[in-house]
């Protein structure tokens, strides 16, 4: 006969590193959470066979021995999802670090359990609804005042619909009933949601508006819709870290979820001293009043790294749900699919390439699923969006080795970081013949609409050129540059204006850290049209060395520098100025 569902007590059989076996678990179910040993360790079941169970715990498991007991709790992994996630810190099971610090010290006691959202705080609870309206899953209940910029809406949890029979307003904590409906049910301002299952939706809707990065090659050669799915391989000092904090930063985002996954302490350590001190500019404010930090590092039980980019993805889709553009940075999914595959060899599955577990590619295709753009739940039709940033780690910069192979089968945009780029000092140091993106046909008419219909024509002449470069490189490397016909060598001359000028950027820079879509096009129009003039004037005749030698080219190389909101004025002039400069030249060289 089965254990009773809400007392099941098993007993350690086995114990190997972060994965315990218990046995005389009969009634246990799949990825449910367990407490383990007399220090109530959280783990979650990974494997059933007959009464025994295999458990991969996200503690360190030091100290359990063979025989303490293993309590189910008949639930599976949950974030709790409410008023007070912005501008906190979450390790890997959405424990507060801030409250586990101050309840274990800087060190955290093995087996301690703080609740994800304060049950001290009170919020004002403003009631979008009244007695007598029936609610259903996604409607929203009420408005909370959550942070200067930031209103959050109380939704129905997705499994609840009802008759409202009683509406409570004013201030509550997250645990106190704000709705209550006419079969009892008590609805609060915050709710659970398993981690591993994606929220549900209406329907997904179509990508049409870009994610708008302030990122000049990204956003011009390898633009990405509001709900796309991004890999961002890279080898070690690339860039990863600061190109997604700057995207963090700098895109066009409501509310940014970043995922420190299994990256190096010092790593994190920066991101949590340097979030807080970030200026939102977009409001003004704290750039953390719209962000949710997850953090594990590398020196953590690899179950909690493998938990993290769950939580992550599940309170990225609640604000999703909530009708807001989200956009969630993982850093890496490469220490994701270590921790995937240390649990697998501890199972003693069959492995597949490079030790890795056989369905790795399926685990990554049902994660970035879980980005799009989609109607929400509810009865006002919101349109919500997650878009998703994966870095990418491969061990030398190897993009065949597995993970990164199964990240580009799914993802529908590849920026690749190149390494002797990084080394130039090039920022972003993204390769823009290995890059590449899926969403260019779909954002062309959203570009032609809201920068201009010349957007697309700039976009396709850059590319032209930097083709160009690369077949011209391999003939100078052989023969050297003054082997080349002048029109090759003014293609050179204008690439190398183009990548520094252009592709190249300062995040360092309060000017040239982001950059606007009309600037990028102001900038785009005037150095594509510096290279027609020298092609025309080229073909007349004119030296080639008195065009390099002309003072405009080094006005162009410095447009990045130019403010936005003196850009407009900037452009008229150089642009005026190189009208008068070609036809200087031209005049000279007609008078010679």
């Amino acid at each position: 006969m089965a254990k009773d569902r809400t007392n099941i007590t098993g007993m350690i059989s086995r114990i190997a590193g972060p994965t315990v076996v218990a046995r005389d678990m009969l009634g246990a179910l799949m990825f449910e959470v367990v407490r383990v040993g007399h220090a109530g360790l959280m783990g979650e079941v990974i494997r059933l066979d007959a009464d025994t169970a295999f458990i991969q715990v996200y503690e360190d498991t030091a100290g359990v021995c063979v025989g303490e007991p293993v309590v189910g709790t008949g639930r599976l992994l949950e974030m709790t999802l409410g008023p007070g996630l912005l501008g906190h810190v979450f390790d890997g099971v959405q424990r507060p670090l801030r409250q586990l610090q101050q309840a274990s010290g800087d060190f955290v006691d093995r087996g301690i359990s703080v609740p994800a959202l304060s049950p001290d705080q009170r919020w004002t609870f403003e009631p979008q609804v009244k007695v007598g309206d029936t609610v259903r899953g996604g409607d929203v209940l009420g408005l909370v005042p959550e942070t200067q910029a930031f209103v959050h809406k109380v939704l129905c949890p997705p499994d609840r619909q009802g008759v409202v029979a009683e509406v409570f307003a004013g201030e509550k904590t997250v645990a106190e009933v704000v709705v209550r409906l006419e079969d009892g049910t008590a609805l609060t301002m915050a709710h659970q949601w398993p981690a591993k299952i994606a929220r549900p939706v209406t329907k997904k809707v179509g990508c049409t508006e870009a994610f708008v990065t302030g990122q000049r090659v990204l956003d011009c050669l390898f633009p990405v819709a509001l709900g796309g799915a991004v890999a961002l391989p890279g080898g070690f000092g690339t860039g990863k870290t600061v190109l997604e904090q700057s995207l963090a930063k700098f895109s066009t985002a409501d509310v940014i979820v970043y995922v420190g996954c299994g990256e190096r302490g010092n790593e994190m350590a920066d991101v949590l001293s340097e979030f807080p001190e970030l200026i939102d500019p977009r409001t003004g404010g704290a750039l953390m009043d719209r962000t949710v930090l997850v953090v594990n590092t590398s020196n953590m039980p690899v179950a909690a790294r493998e938990a993290s980019v769950y939580a992550g993805v599940t309170i990225a889709e609640y604000f999703r749900d909530q009708g807001l553009s989200v956009a969630m940075m993982v850093d890496s999914t490469s220490r994701w699919a270590e921790a995937l595959r240390e649990i697998s060899s501890r199972l003693e599955e069959m492995p597949g390439e490079e030790g890795y577990p056989t369905y790795l590619a399926s685990r990554l295709a049902a994660f970035y699923e879980r980005a799009g753009r989609t109607q929400c739940l509810g009865q006002d039709n919101r349109t919500g969006s997650v878009s998703i940033v994966g870095a990418v780690s491969p061990p030398g910069g190897d993009f065949s080795e597995p993970v990164t192979q199964s990240t580009l089968r799914v993802t529908g945009a590849v920026w690749a970081l190149d390494s002797s780029l990084a080394h130039r000092r090039h920022y972003p140091a993204v390769n823009w013949h290995r890059s590449y993106t899926l969403y260019d046909q779909t954002l062309e008419p959203w570009f032609a609409r809201h920068v201009g219909p010349q957007w697309s024509g700039l976009r396709k002449q850059l590319m032209t050129i930097l083709e160009k470069d690369a077949e011209l490189q391999q003939i100078v490397q052989l023969v050297g540059p003054d082997a080349l016909q002048i029109q090759d060598r003014m293609t050179l001359e204008t690439s190398r204006m183009l990548r520094d000028g252009f592709l190249q950027q300062n995040a360092m820079s309060d000017v040239d850290a982001s950059c606007s879509l009309p600037k990028q096009m102001g900038m785009l129009e005037l150095m594509l049209g510096f290279h027609e003039r020298a092609a025309q004037a080229l073909s007349q005749d004119v030296l080639f060395e008195r065009i390099l030698a002309m003072p405009v080219r080094e006005s162009l190389s410095r447009l990045k520098e130019v403010p936005e909101d003196a850009f407009s004025a900037a452009q008229s002039d150089l642009s005026r100025e190189l009208t008068e400069a070609f036809a200087n030249l031209q005049k000279k060289e007609a008078h010679t």
